[in-house]
């Protein structure tokens, strides 16, 4: 399995390795899952995946990667931080 998955059944299968493991906290086990989450402050896989990918792409385009290993992202001449 890749470190950051994209296919639906790999992230399913990982979102529930972490309801598990949130299960095995004894005075926890009781609560729903997004309640351990939140006790626990942790996000869920969803949140964590967004954002390692959006880190990801702060890097490439800071040049903190080496050009020759950092993948070429097509840069628009227009700036546009908001929509209308």
């Amino acid at each position: 399995m890749d470190w950051s998955p994209y296919h639906v059944q790999d992230i399913e299968t990982l979102e529930k390795v972490q309801k598990r493991v949130t299960k095995l906290i004894s005075s926890l086990k009781h609560n729903s899952y997004k309640e351990r989450l939140r006790i626990l402050h942790l996000p869920m896989l969803k949140f964590r995946k967004l954002r390692g990918d959006m880190i990801e792409v702060y890097k490439i385009l800071t040049g903190i990667y080496h050009s020759s290993v950092s993948p070429k992202l097509p840069l628009s001449s227009e700036s546009v931080t908001h929509s209308k």
